[in-house]
């Protein structure tokens, strides 16, 4: 178990050092060691690639860490981040503010705020609808957040079709397919914390959350407050997916995957599934983020496309190969 960790903690060190010197220009590790020693005001390597790989590898772990706890939280290991209308509700609002400028007051941080406004609005939404009596009903809380989605994707369909010219469409477009292109060093503070913050706190859960795997009955018999323990994840769940939309965008299969890669590892231990989940993830979109970079270059492909045309099939694989072993 120590062993596997200390490789994929090296694995992930050693993707943060090489997926700068890549792209549609290439890097040496002399030129990277040297923006990082001397950073200048024109320094394209520590201004543009540095932050944008930092950032890919916070995201990557954020979704990673929101899938294992969305997963938890509705029983199902199937579920996804996103699976509560949290990426459809940033979209919309982000999407007001790239054709519109409804967030310009926001300035510099008019993407990112506008984008984390609209997925909390959103789980906040979904989260009342939920509650009956001062708990949440898990069934409601699905439901809820499938309709309030659709909703919010019909908006952002509407204010598509609403664009006033063609470049922010596009601009828009691609924004929403999920791009780490807009990665500053301001943007890295954020992110940092909230998933330091909700590693620690899931961190000191991971008995309970164990229990609560077995299901709510098994979780209520050995003395969990489930109810409690519901409102925690859906608070953390929000906070990781909602960060990480409002920065990157839609970056599907992320939170689908990396939490099954981690249990085929490790096992079923949350005291190890996450923070293996949250390298694995890291290492996944830095990685996807490169292919990005290169496939096309020097246009770029959007990380969402790519994660769900390899994700997909990968997935696809995953599913078959444990129904045989179930056999």
């Amino acid at each position: 178990m120590k062993k596997r960790g200390i490789l994929l903690l090296v694995l992930c060190m050693a993707s943060i050092w090489i997926a700068p010197c890549l792209g549609a220009s290439l890097y040496s590790f002399q030129d990277i060691l040297r923006s990082i020693l001397h950073p200048a005001s024109n320094d394209l390597i520590f201004i543009l690639r540095i932050p944008r790989v930092l950032l890919g590898a916070l995201i990557g772990a954020s979704l990673s860490v929101c899938g294992v706890v969305v997963q938890v939280l509705v029983r199902n290991e199937l579920a996804d981040p996103f699976l509560l209308g949290i990426s459809s509700g940033a979209g919309a609002f982000a999407s007001l503010d790239l054709l519109f400028g409804v967030f310009a007051f926001l300035r510099v941080f008019r993407l990112p705020l506008s984008a984390f406004m609209g997925a909390m609005s959103t789980i906040l939404l979904v989260f009342s609808i939920s509650v009956s009596k001062g708990a949440v009903q898990i069934s409601t809380l699905l439901l809820s957040g499938v309709a309030v989605s659709m909703i919010m994707d019909g908006l952002t369909r509407l204010i598509t079709l609403l664009a006033p010219n063609a470049l922010g469409l596009h601009n828009a477009t691609f924004w929403l397919s999920g791009s780490l292109t807009g990665a500053r060093w301001d943007y890295l503070g954020l992110p940092l914390v909230v998933l330091m913050g909700c590693m620690l706190l899931l961190y000191l859960f991971h008995r309970q959350l164990d229990l609560m795997s077995l299901g709510e009955a098994q979780a209520k018999t050995l003395g969990v407050s489930v109810k409690k323990m519901q409102i925690v994840l859906i608070v953390i769940a929000s906070l990781l997916a909602g960060v990480s939309v409002a920065l990157s965008g839609t970056i599907g299969f992320v939170g689908l995957m990396c939490p099954h890669f981690a249990r085929m590892l490790v096992g079923s231990k949350h005291q190890y599934v996450l923070p293996f989940s949250a390298l694995i993830g890291a290492i996944l979109v830095i990685w996807t983020d490169v292919l990005a970079r290169c496939l096309f270059a020097p246009e770029e492909v959007p990380i969402g496309v790519l994660t769900a045309i390899i994700g997909g099939p990968i997935f696809i694989g995953m599913l078959k190969h444990k129904k045989r072993r179930s056999k």
